[in-house]
């Protein structure tokens, strides 16, 4: 058991954010390359996803960013962003005497990625099916490329791709809206997301990834991943259904990776038991063996970006020793 964060943090300066968390998330749990959404124009989850696109230029406008013939300053912003995060990698890690054996890098997935790009007159993206085709076939390369260039900044890791599909159970419902806000855009096949999803995946490996999760907001769509090879799956805990508990149990014990959102809320202290409970009851209550959980990863239930400094570290703290209980019950089991 082991933990790890799901990839933005407060602030904006990128090396005091990389420094804390390759402090704080020391072997054997994940570090990861930090985006850093207060930065502004381009540091944003979209913005940041949309600079991998390979020859898919985009802009921001006032509804948001969009798909254009020609890349202009608010790309050049986002890419020179992620840029300087790439090069303070290099930094950190040529300095570290003993650099962590892991990364993990991450972006929206294609999907939610497309509800999010509009086309030249304003509509979601996610409308056309050529453009879901262009985007995903641009996100292969893109994260690819992202993939080799964390590679040269960290020199033998093994990374990690974190896809995070914020809007998936929507795009699959049929309930994103329109620009206008008057209707809602049709409903994408499930198909077609499990054949990008594995699309994605293949792409990854092939470019270095030693694993593949995806992320998603709720549970309701888990049982997709039996048809996504051999990714593993985020999920925040809060609310999951007998259901959705027994298909994550189906996962895990298929040998599909868990990574587990707990939330740690504000103000009074978290009890590490009330967390490490969170998980252990209901896996009890399955009937399961404890010793199955080994391999799952805990994570903050949300974006610590959301979160001041301070009580993002608090969460990480937490998390280390929630994790030192789980690997504690899993011993004694």
């Amino acid at each position: 058991m082991t933990f790890t964060a799901l990839g933005s943090w407060p602030g904006q300066d990128p090396v005091e954010a990389q420094r804390i968390i390759r402090g704080e998330l020391g072997s054997p749990n994940l570090p990861f390359l930090p985006s850093l959404p207060d930065r502004g124009v381009g540091s944003d989850e979209i913005g940041r996803t949309a600079a991998l696109l390979a020859d898919l230029p985009v802009d921001l406008q006032p509804h948001g960013w969009r798909l254009v013939d020609r890349p202009g300053k608010d790309l050049r912003r986002a890419v020179s962003a992620l840029s300087t995060d790439l090069d303070v990698l290099a930094d950190l890690v040529g300095a570290e005497e003993r650099p962590a054996s892991s990364l993990k890098v991450h972006c929206h997935g294609p999907l939610s990625l497309a509800a999010n790009l509009h086309l030249h007159h304003g509509e979601r993206a996610l409308l056309d099916h050529g453009a879901r085709r262009d985007i995903r076939d641009a996100l292969i390369d893109g994260v690819a490329s992202l993939l080799r260039r964390a590679a040269i900044a960290s020199p033998g890791v093994q990374l990690t791709l974190q896809l995070d599909e914020p809007q998936i159970g929507s795009v699959l419902d049929g309930t994103i809206p329109t620009a206008s806000g008057y209707r809602t855009l049709r409903a994408v096949p499930e198909h077609e997301a499990v054949e990008a999803w594995n699309l994605l995946a293949e792409g990854a490996r092939k470019a270095g990834a030693a694993a593949v999760v995806l992320s998603f907001r709720t549970a309701g769509q888990v049982s997709l991943l039996e048809r996504v090879s051999g990714v593993g799956i985020a999920v925040p805990l809060d609310g999951l259904s007998h259901s959705e508990w027994e298909a994550l149990a189906e996962l895990v014990e298929a040998g599909r990776t868990l990574w587990a959102g707990v939330r740690v809320p504000r103000g009074k202290p978290a009890r590490v038991q009330d967390t490490a409970d969170a998980l252990l009851r209901p896996w009890r209550g399955l009937g399961l063996a404890l010793g199955s959980l080994a391999s799952t990863r805990l994570t903050p239930a949300g974006a610590l970006a959301e979160e001041g400094p301070a009580h993002a570290r608090k969460v990480l703290a937490h998390l280390n020793q929630s994790a030192d209980v789980l690997n504690q019950a899993i011993a004694d089991a």
